[in-house]
């Protein structure tokens, strides 16, 4: 047995990258990342949440559940009670949320059955080919004799 070609899935030092290119690309991959989780957590635990998030060339970034102006009234008010409108957006942007959620995972599982298919396909095809039937026309007698046996 061969051994292994990678070290697999290895979790990275917190600790500044010094090479910028590096730097770019993987704020860009842990933006993501952060993303979903946020999403995950706002669906799991059905909080509000905000993020904001500025990358190393300046630009920000900003996630919030449900909206950017209630978690700020929440945040700079804790105490007081959401307005009815306020309320009703929220309400909607949850639902909305959940969703999009919804139509993701709905992709996904469609995504996963498409490529099982593709591979029941193929795997169907080679076996179509390998045990294909041959017109009885083309053997000479010989041939067919060796069929008969």
């Amino acid at each position: 047995m061969e051994g292994k070609k990678t070290r697999g899935r290895q979790s990275i030092p917190m600790k500044k990258i010094e090479n910028e290119d590096d730097r770019y690309v993987t704020f860009s991959k842990r933006r993501s990342g952060l993303y979903k989780q946020a999403s995950e957590l706002v669906k799991l635990c059905n909080i509000d949440i905000g993020i904001v998030l500025f990358s190393p060339t300046g630009k920000s970034f900003l996630f919030f559940h449900p909206t950017s102006e209630a978690n700020i009234d929440r945040f700079l008010n804790p105490n007081t009670q959401l307005s009815e409108s306020t309320r009703l957006v929220t309400a909607h942007a949850r639902n909305k949320v959940d969703q999009l959620n919804n139509r993701r995972e709905l992709f996904d599982n469609i995504k996963e059955v498409t490529s099982a298919q593709s591979l029941l396909l193929d795997n169907m095809k080679e076996n179509d080919q390998r045990y294909q039937w041959e017109s009885i026309e083309q053997f000479n007698a010989d041939e067919v004799q060796l069929f008969l046996v």
